[in-house]
């Protein structure tokens, strides 16, 4: 599907817009879904008595998604990426069903675990349909539009769940997502099915040994988002999980990855910085705003407004000018911005400036994330071959998964031995400041594939 001639052609062209929308639409689905959970959440647990498995309910999800990760990635490089996809739309709408229907804070649990694996697998299997559709003249564009499709969820998302949950109930937020999503897939299905997408070598190598890692690194995962519960014993299973992630993540990256080596590792483990920094200081900002600032809920997340629209602005810019922009200027301008937004959300919140300085200061944070973010996509692509495209997107997931996990991990556990002082919402933010200028590291060695050719 990807001759010459389509290059010349836009992704919303007759060739591409059934596969373009319907991939647009589960990405944007995806992103609702999260964040209408995060709103209705407490009213679900309420409900079914569920206050112990709480915590379980979000951290599952993101460590089963790791597991999902790596079978879709090494399937997709075996047999292309229908059949996977297929798979993970069916585990991702099954576990919203089972969740939807739950009688227990348990079976909701269930479903979460079962929609985690749907979720890894399903992002991982888009990126390879990316790769095997578009021409790579095209990646920067869809990757664009994947991150647009998050700006309307973060807008409306928390406000709809909200009103889903008052005016219906709680279970639609589950099971409309659900129907929503086998119509998106069916788009994307009917221009797929059919076409040629398998590789004239695929790879041979085995997948077992990658699940295990992968599930080791799943409970590790769930075992430190758990650690700041246990009291004494936090610091003991944190250092112990984070030290049984890194041993069992390496063999599901490309090799020197946790060593910052040239070109596809560094663009890998950067991925996996910068998520930690931007989506483990984000949860403390709406709590920063209701907590100091006196804030109601629904407009606390206003404060999060800015960022993502400027995020989908970033992306765009990225888009469009992201080759001439060339990977150092994008690393050292989306590096600064995500810094700065830190810098300014930590010093407001250590000296008390107005509201606004937060709101303004965070869409910093939002445009550095919107430059960074796709283009580690475009790159690990470039960076790949027919044979490992899935290893690397799963791969580039993962980074993202475990870098977010492990972070918000550790800066819970610095906020929570801060607690009843004044030093933990600074203490947050400089924790993503660090990783804010660490992010130069990999950055400053991704170099260029055959994505473009470097802007001197």
């Amino acid at each position: 599907m990807t001759t010459p001639s389509s290059a010349a052609t836009g992704v919303w062209s007759p060739r591409y817009v059934w596969v373009t929308a319907g991939a647009v639409a589960m990405v944007f689905l995806a992103a609702m879904q999260a964040l209408a959970v995060t709103t209705v959440m407490p009213v679900v647990s309420a409900e079914l008595d569920g206050a112990a498995l709480y915590a379980i309910s979000f951290s599952g999800t993101l460590a089963t998604s790791v597991i999902g990760m790596v079978a879709v990635g090494a399937w997709s490089d075996r047999s292309g990426p229908v059949w996977p996809l297929t798979a993970s739309v069916v585990l991702f709408v099954g576990g919203l069903v089972l969740a939807g229907f739950a009688s227990d804070m348990g079976v909701l649990v269930v479903g979460r675990l079962v929609q985690g694996l749907g979720t890894g697998g399903q992002v991982v299997a888009l990126y390879v349909v990316v790769a095997r559709v578009y021409p790579s003249t095209l990646h920067g564009r869809v990757f664009a539009a994947f991150s647009a499709a998050w700006v309307v969820p973060s807008l409306v998302g928390p406000f709809l769940a909200g009103a889903v949950a008052e005016y219906l109930h709680w279970r639609w937020v589950f099971l409309g997502v659900a129907v929503l999503t086998i119509v998106a897939f069916v788009m994307v299905a009917t221009r797929l099915w059919g076409t040629p997408l398998e590789t004239e070598h695929p790879s041979t190598a085995r997948i077992a040994p990658r699940l295990v890692c992968a599930v080791i690194v799943a409970l590790g995962a769930l075992a430190l988002s758990l650690a700041g519960e246990l009291d004494a014993f936090a610091l003991p299973v944190a250092a112990a999980s984070v030290i049984v992630i890194a041993f069992a993540v390496r063999p599901l990256l490309p090799r020197r990855t946790l060593h910052a080596g040239r070109g596809l590792p560094s663009v890998i483990l950067m991925r996996g910085v910068i998520a930690g920094a931007l989506f483990g200081a984000e949860i403390y900002v709406p709590y920063l705003l209701i907590d100091d600032y006196g804030f109601s809920p629904v407009w606390a997340g206003l404060g999060l407004t800015a960022a993502a629209v400027m995020w989908a602005a970033a992306a765009d810019v990225q888009g469009r000018v992201g080759d001439r922009l060339g990977n150092t200027r994008i690393t050292l301008i989306g590096a600064s911005q995500l810094l700065a937004a830190m810098v300014i959300v930590g010093l407001s919140a250590l000296l008390g400036f107005p509201a606004w300085v937060i709101i303004v200061g965070w869409a910093f944070a939002g445009s550095g994330m919107g430059l960074m973010y796709p283009r580690l996509t475009v790159l690990t692509l470039a960076y790949s071959t027919a044979q490992n495209q899935g290893f690397n997107s799963s791969a580039l997931s993962i980074s993202d998964s475990v870098g977010a996990a492990t972070t918000i991990a550790a800066m819970g556990l610095a906020f929570t031995a801060l607690t009843g002082t004044d030093a933990g919402f600074p203490a947050v933010f400089a924790i993503g400041a660090l990783l804010a200028v660490l992010a130069l590291v990999p950055g400053l060695r991704m170099g260029h594939a055959h994505e473009a050719s470097p802007v001197r």
